[in-house]
Parts: structure tokens; C-alpha cells; sequence
């Protein structure tokens, strides 16, 4: 199984070296808008917020898609 997208989330935050108030503040959501995401609570966010996410790590929101296996 793959990474979550609170993991994949975190990951770039700590690639960057930023932290979680960092982002809420750059991206412009509010941390009850990232709690239940980084906590895991929430799996579906809107593209809204996903491409706010993306925008403020700098990275596409294609490294956050979640690829599932053909079988």
C-alpha cells in the first residue's frame, strides 16, 4: 500500500523544511481545514483546497493523486 495523502502531504512539508502553520498561512486555509486531512479524518478533499495545497508546496497536483493497481 502506498503513501496517505496526509503522508504524501507531510512528506513535502518536511522535504521543505516548513511546517504545518507554514502551510495553512501559505496555501490560505484554515488549520481546521488541514487538521482533518494530516490527520487522516478527512481522504477526500476539494480540488479547491488540494490545488491550493499543490500550489503553495510548489509542486503538481499529480504528486498527490493516489494510483490504484489494475488488477
Amino acid at each position: 500500500m502506498g503513501l496517505t495523502l496526509a503522508d504524501k502531504i507531510q512528506k513535502k512539508l518536511d522535504e521543505r523544511g516548513k511546517t504545518v502553520y507554514w502551510l495553512a498561512k501559505e496555501a490560505e486555509l484554515g488549520f481546521g481545514a488541514l487538521y482533518p486531512l494530516l490527520s487522516g479524518k478527512r481522504t477526500e478533499p476539494t480540488f479547491s483546497t488540494m490545488e491550493k495545497i499543490a500550489d503553495a508546496l510548489d509542486v503538481s497536483l499529480d504528486e498527490f493523486r493516489s494510483k490504484e493497481e489494475v488488477k
